[in-house]
């Protein structure tokens, strides 16, 4: 249990049977008494709400771990991941990786957001290195406007780069906006 004094931002509680991650904790002085304005994150569904709680009230406290996970495999339903220190394996369903998908190679060692058993989401790294399975050869010369290409990933994901670029160079993609970052010399 947790009381209102010791909330802040990233502490994970249970509310009426769903889990949610707090965003945002104020502290706002009525009148009347203090009360604590939190924005929560339904870590089960991903919509933020707002509740208002006395000072004093008390919540439980969840425990959501990240732990290190390998992605093995995907199927039409799910990720399938090992834990890297007991090899368990859990699978996660495809509504719940989202986009993550793209940027995962067989391999790849990603941080997974569990409730005991529970898989809630994966944290992706800020980027990622991948190689360029597919690309249309850049036009010589046309360097000066800052022009760009598409450029198929081996994941599949489909990345605007540079015209210098040039199939099977590896670059670094930013996971957060899907784009490119810099070429990675190749090893």
């Amino acid at each position: 249990m947790i009381s209102t004094g010791e909330m802040k931002k990233g502490v994970s509680v249970e509310i009426d049977g769903s889990l949610f991650q707090i965003i945002e904790v104020q502290h706002v002085k009525t009148k009347k008494s203090a009360v604590y304005r939190v924005k929560l994150k339904d870590l089960r569904h991903g919509h933020i709400t707002e509740r208002t709680f006395n000072t004093g009230e008390k919540l439980t406290a969840a425990r959501v771990e990240r732990r290190d996970m390998q992605y093995l495999y995907g199927d039409a339903d799910a990720l399938t991941f090992m834990n890297t220190q007991t090899f368990d394996q859990i699978n996660v369903p495809r509504a719940i990786a989202g986009n993550a998908l793209d940027f995962l190679k067989e391999g790849d060692v990603v941080q997974v957001l569990a409730y005991g058993e529970e898989a809630l989401g994966i944290d992706l790294p800020a980027s990622v290195t991948l190689k360029i399975t597919r690309s249309d050869p850049g036009v010589k010369g046309d360097t000066a406007t800052g022009a760009t290409k598409p450029a198929t990933m081996e994941t599949g994901l489909v990345v605007d780069v540079p015209l210098f670029i040039n199939e099977g160079d590896t670059i670094k993609v930013s996971t957060a906006a899907g784009t490119y970052i810099e070429r990675v010399a190749n090893a």
